[in-house]
């Protein structure tokens, strides 16, 4: 069932377990923030306009955080980040305290707090590879993807329940303490200084020199390549609404969405079926290849428990995606570039969806929704099997194996010694 292996880390497993609480406050936030500005505007064009607005700082950031994290300390990288978000949740509280109904002033808070969680996110990346052995890794990543996922449902329905009876003001309050038990978690740490020759600054240089190892590197181009067009040409949440009207019931637009999030956590639930896999560059091929047959086959569905079994199935492949994205990236690299490709990796895994939507919406408007869910399904699917065949080394690509006379499941007394 469940691969719990590196929980048994001690490190890892408070790190896991602070962040099951700090992802379901940040869902707070995301879901009181549109709806907060909706409320004083009565416009969607203003919530659309926070999604862009929050991007840019995240992508750079994601970037400037990910070259940081490889020549300073990755712990106190990430508490400075994991504080700074806390602070931005507690401005978003005082000025819904303080009734400003402003754009800007939300704008500002929603651009800065995105920043923070895009640094932050390249930085995580780049430390779980140094509390767990990294034949651990696709378990470590299977663990920490059912967290996000699983407060992907239950933070809107928690939030969607709150806010009619006390306010957006009480979410972002809940959501700055909630950052409080990774703030402890991250504090339990051992120090983890840069493993590489000593560097300083983290400039546009040092963010180019993880550019061009990715351009360079068959595997990790061909990774991030595959990863890339199944979000692009695959995910169809944009035509979600549409679908619910056209074809289902306007009452069943919520259904879809959460069909693909509980598919991620359903997975989740079976990573031990599929983190013991040795050939990475086949399932990451694989898992693109069934995300677009499940999609295709969704395009074509009349009826709604069809299309949900499809998007369960969607978004289980989705994760699996993602588990050994995550992995080969970690085990690809020498650690001392692991924080510039974790920025990149942040930047593609949020830039793919935003582009996907642009291009479904104009696309579902043109032509239909059957021809955009279906056509980027197949799509999808010719793209997985394109980058198979063409790319030698992708195909052939393996896990390290654990070194001789070591055993993922015997491990952990190492990081019980440097434990503060």
């Amino acid at each position: 069932m469940v691969d719990v292996r590196p929980l048994r880390r001690p490190a890892f497993r408070r790190l896991w377990v602070a962040g099951s609480v700090t992802a379901l406050g940040g869902q707070l936030t995301a879901v009181a923030v549109p709806m907060e500005i909706y409320g004083f505007t009565g416009s969607s064009a203003y919530v659309g306009l926070a999604g862009l607005v929050g991007f840019v700082p995240m992508a750079i950031a994601a970037l400037w955080g990910g070259a940081l994290a490889d020549v300073r300390d990755r712990r106190r990288v990430l508490l400075v980040t994991t504080a700074g978000t806390g602070v931005t949740s507690l401005l978003l509280w005082a000025q819904a305290c303080a009734h400003l109904e402003s754009v800007g002033v939300l704008l500002f808070l929603v651009g800065v707090q995105q920043a923070l969680f895009g640094a932050n996110a390249a930085v995580s990346g780049a430390v779980v590879p140094r509390l767990v052995p990294q034949e651990l890794l696709p378990a470590a990543n299977a663990l920490q993807s059912m967290v996000v996922w699983s407060a992907g449902i239950a933070g809107p329905l928690l939030a969607g329940a709150l806010l009619p009876v006390v306010g957006s003001q009480v979410l972002y309050l809940a959501d700055a303490v909630a950052l409080c038990a990774t703030l402890w978690a991250v504090g339990r740490l051992p120090p983890l200084p840069p493993t590489g020759a000593a560097a300083r600054g983290a400039g546009v240089r040092r963010i180019a020199e993880g550019v061009r190892l990715l351009v360079t590197r068959q595997v990790l181009l061909v990774v991030y390549l595959a990863d890339f067009a199944a979000l692009f040409l695959g995910l169809p949440t944009a035509l979600f609404p549409q679908l619910a009207r056209e074809t289902f019931r306007p009452s069943d637009v919520g259904v879809l969405y959460a069909a693909v999030s509980a598919g991620g956590v359903l997975a989740a639930l079976f990573s031990g079926s599929f983190t013991r896999t040795g050939r990475h560059g086949v399932a990451v091929a694989a898992s693109v290849a069934v995300w677009g047959l499940a999609v295709g086959a969704f395009g074509l569905s009349s009826s709604l428990t069809w299309a949900v079994g499809w998007l369960v199935l969607a978004g289980g492949t989705l994760l699996a995606l993602g588990v050994f994205r995550k992995s080969v990236l970690q085990t690809a690299v020498p650690d001392d570039m692991r924080g510039r490709l974790q920025g990149v990796d942040t930047v593609v895994a949020a830039g793919g969806p935003r582009l996907g939507d642009l291009v479904h919406g104009a696309t579902g408007a043109a032509f239909g929704t059957t021809w955009a869910v279906t056509g980027g399904g197949v799509l999808t699917v010719t793209t997985a099997l394109a980058l198979l065949l063409l790319f030698p080394d992708f195909r052939r690509h393996r896990a390290p194996s654990a070194p001789p006379g070591r055993s993922g499941d015997r491990l952990g007394e190492q990081a019980d010694l440097v434990e503060p």
